[in-house]
C-alpha cells in the first residue's frame, strides 16, 4: 500500500542525487542570505549567539558589491577563510543590525478597555487581561521609510519580504510575521476589537499567495520556498464573522483557493485503503542546503553523513520547520535522534484536519456568496477528506487519529494532542468518535499534570516535546472539547481553560511577561529546550489567552497556588529588550 505521489518522491530523491543540475533548490535565490561564501564564513564562525541574527542584517549596498568585496577579502587570506575580526569588520561595513527595517507602530484601532473584558469577573484576571491588550501596542511593526530606499523599493537589500500593511508580530527573534501564529493573534486582535488591523495582516497573507502561490513560513526571504499550517482561510472566517464585510469575503474567496491548490498539487500524497484512494496531505520541502536562520545547527546534524544524506536529512528539517512543530520526536523514524526526521513520510493528523475544517470553511464562503456548486465541491472534498481520516489514521480500539506512517503503511501510536485535532476540526462521521476522542485523552496520562497538557510524553530535548505545552494546542483540544455535546466534555475544556490561564496567569505575575510556551511541570515556568531560548511577547500566547477569558470569563479564576521559588530565570532584563 504505497502512493503514486510518495513513488515519485523516492524518484525525485534518486535524480537530483545522481546529477549535479537536479539538486534541489537553495532556500532562496539570494547569494547572500541562503547560499554563498558569506553565508558560510559568518555562520561557522559563529560571531552571534543566534545564526537568525546574521540573516536578518540589511545590506548598505547592493549585493554584487559587497559579495565582490567580500571575494576580495577572502583572497588576502589561505584557503579564502577571513578571520573572525576582518568577519566583524566587513559586516558593519556592509550590514545594518537587525530590526532596522522596522519601526515601532501602534495600531490606529488600539484603543483602552475592550468591551469583553467586563465579562471576566475575577478582578486579578480582568486586569491582567487588560495588560495583555497593551502588549499589541509593543509588538505592532512596520517598514521604515529609509533615505537608500525602504523595503518596497530595494528588496534586494534586505532579507525581509515585503509586505503592504503594518504586522503584529510574534516577539523576541520572531521580528516578522509569520503564517500560523497569526490566526491565533488575529482571533485576539478581533477581541481587543482591531479589525482594522485585522483585515491589514489577512490582506498581507493574501499579497503573499498572490506572489507565490502559497503563504511562506514568515516573512523573510529564506522561509519563501516551505510554508506553514494553512490557516488563512481561518482568519478570513474570522474576520467575517466579526465584520460581516461581504465584499471582503469576495475579494479573499479567489486567492484563498489559489493557496487551498497550492496545497492539493504541492503536499499531497495518494494512498490506496479498503479499495479506495484516498488523498491526503503532508509536509513536504524539496529545498536543499541547511536553513540560513539555523545554519550551524543543520550544518553540524548532518556531520559524517554522505553528500546526498546530508540533503536528505536538510530537506526533511525544512520540512519539519513548515509543520510549524519544529522540532519533535514525532516526527523522528527509526531513531531516537534529530537526524531521525523523516517528516515528508508521514500524514498529520492535525494538518490533514485543518485542511478538513478549510475545505468545509471555503464551501461555506461560496454558500454565502451564492454559489451553490461551489460550495457542493468543496463540501464532497471535506467528506472525501473524513472518510481517508477514518480509513488510515483512525484507530476505533483507541479512540483517536493517529499520524500515518508511509514507510511502515501504519499509524504510528503516540500520544499528541494532535491526535484529537479532528475533533476541533469537527471532521468525522459518527457522533461518538467526538466523545471516544475525549476518552483517549483521559486515559493517554496526558492529564496529569496541572499546567497544561504537554506536546508529548516523550522528553526528548526537542521544544514540540515534554515537558513543554503550546497555547496552540491548548486552545485547539479546549476548542475541540466544548463543542462536544456531553457535560463531561464540557467540564473538561473548562478544567483544561483553566489550568492554561493559571500558569499564563502566574508567569506573568513573576516575570510581567508572556512566554511563547510553558512546562507543564512548574507552576508558570517558562518552557525551554530546542535551537533557541524561551522568547517573549508572544502572539499567539496573547490571542489564546484572551480566547480563553472571552470564553469562560465569568468562572475563571485566579486563586489556587503560586509561582515556584525555584525558578531562577534570567529572563527580567530580557523581557525590556525583546519587546522593542
Amino acid at each position: 500500500m504505497i502512493s503514486l505521489l510518495q513513488i515519485r518522491c523516492f524518484s525525485f530523491a534518486a535524480l537530483f542525487l545522481s546529477a549535479d543540475s537536479l539538486l534541489p533548490p537553495p532556500p532562496c535565490d539570494s547569494g547572500i542570505y541562503c547560499s554563498g561564501s558569506i553565508l558560510h564564513q559568518v555562520q561557522t564562525a559563529k560571531l552571534f549567539d543566534d545564526d537568525k541574527y546574521f540573516v536578518d542584517m540589511k545590506l548598505k549596498l547592493a549585493p554584487d558589491v559587497v559579495l565582490s568585496a567580500f571575494q576580495n577579502l577572502s583572497n588576502e587570506f589561505p584557503n579564502g577563510t577571513v578571520p573572525p575580526t576582518e568577519l566583524r569588520e566587513f559586516l558593519a561595513s556592509n550590514f545594518d543590525k537587525p530590526g532596522t527595517e522596522f519601526e515601532p507602530w501602534t495600531p490606529l484601532d488600539w484603543h483602552e478597555k475592550p468591551k469583553f473584558l467586563n465579562g471576566v469577573e475575577d478582578e486579578k484576571l480582568r486586569i491582567w487581561g487588560e495588560k495583555i491588550h497593551q502588549l499589541w501596542k509593543d509588538l505592532g511593526r512596520k517598514f521604515l521609510l529609509q533615505i537608500n530606499g525602504s523595503v518596497g523599493d530595494h528588496p534586494e537589500l534586505y532579507s525581509q519580504i515585503y509586505a503592504p500593511h503594518p504586522v503584529v508580530v510574534p516577539g523576541g527573534r520572531f521580528r516578522e510575521l509569520y503564517y500560523w501564529d497569526s490566526y491565533w493573534v488575529i482571533n485576539g486582535l478581533l477581541l481587543s476589537e482591531m479589525t482594522n488591523t485585522t483585515r491589514g495582516m489577512i490582506w498581507n497573507f493574501l499579497y503573499l499567495v498572490d506572489r507565490y502561490g502559497f503563504v511562506p513560513n514568515g516573512g523573510r526571504v529564506y522561509y519563501e520556498r516551505r510554508s506553514q499550517p494553512p490557516f488563512l482561510p481561518l482568519m478570513v472566517e474570522s474576520y467575517y464573522e466579526a465584520t460581516k464585510d461581504e465584499e471582503f469575503l469576495r475579494e479573499a474567496l479567489p486567492v484563498l483557493e489559489k493557496e487551498y491548490q497550492f496545497w492539493m498539487t504541492r503536499r499531497s500524497v495518494a494512498i490506496a485503503a479498503n479499495g479506495s484512494a484516498h488523498v491526503l496531505n503532508r509536509y513536504h520541502v524539496e529545498v536543499g542546503l541547511p536553513r540560513p536562520e539555523s545554519y550551524t545547527d543543520d550544518l553540524e546534524l548532518a556531520e559524517g553523513l554522505a553528500d546526498e544524506l546530508k540533503e536528505q536529512l536538510w530537506m526533511e528539517l525544512k520540512a519539519g520547520a513548515e509543520s510549524g512543530w519544529d522540532f519533535s520526536s514525532r516526527w523522528y523514524v527509526n531513531g531516537d535522534s534529530l537526524r531521525e526526521t523523516r517528516t515528508s513520510q508521514i500524514l498529520p493528523s492535525d494538518l490533514n484536519a485543518l485542511m478538513c475544517r478549510n475545505e468545509r470553511t471555503l464551501a461555506s464562503f461560496h454558500r454565502l456568496l451564492g454559489d451553490a456548486d461551489s460550495a457542493a465541491r468543496y463540501q464532497q472534498a471535506a467528506a472525501r477528506r473524513s472518510a481517508g481520516l477514518e480509513a488510515l489514521l483512525w484507530d476505533a480500539d483507541k479512540g483517536a487519529w493517529f499520524d500515518y506512517d508511509l514507510l511502515t503503511s501504519s499509524r504510528r501510536s503516540e500520544f499528541y494532542p494532535s491526535n484529537l485535532a479532528p475533533v476541533w476540526a469537527r471532521c468525522y462521521s459518527e457522533p461518538e468518535m467526538g466523545e471516544k476522542a475525549m476518552r483517549y485523552l483521559k486515559e493517554s496520562g496526558a492529564l496529569d499534570f496541572p499546567n497544561g497538557v504537554p506536546t508529548s510524553l516523550k522528553a526528548s530535548g526537542q521544544q514540540w516535546d515534554f515537558p513543554n505545552a503550546w497555547p496552540p494546542l491548548q486552545h485547539m483540544l479546549i476548542e475541540g472539547l466544548s463543542k462536544l455535546p456531553s457535560a463531561e466534555a464540557q467540564e473538561l475544556a473548562f478544567s483544561l481553560a483553566q489550568r492554561w490561564i493559571r500558569t499564563n496567569w502566574l508567569a506573568y505575575d513573576k516575570y510581567q511577561a508572556m512566554f511563547e510556551k510553558y512546562d507543564v511541570n512548574g507552576d508558570g515556568k517558562p518552557g525551554g529546550g530546542g535551537e533557541y531560548e524561551v522568547q517573549l511577547g508572544f502572539g499567539w500566547t496573547n490571542g489564546v489567552a484572551l480566547q480563553l477569558l472571552d470564553q469562560y470569563g465569568a468562572t475563571l479564576t485566579s486563586r489556587g497556588g503560586s509561582v515556584g521559588s525555584d525558578l531562577l530565570l534570567p529572563l527580567l532584563a530580557a523581557v525590556a529588550l525583546t519587546l522593542r
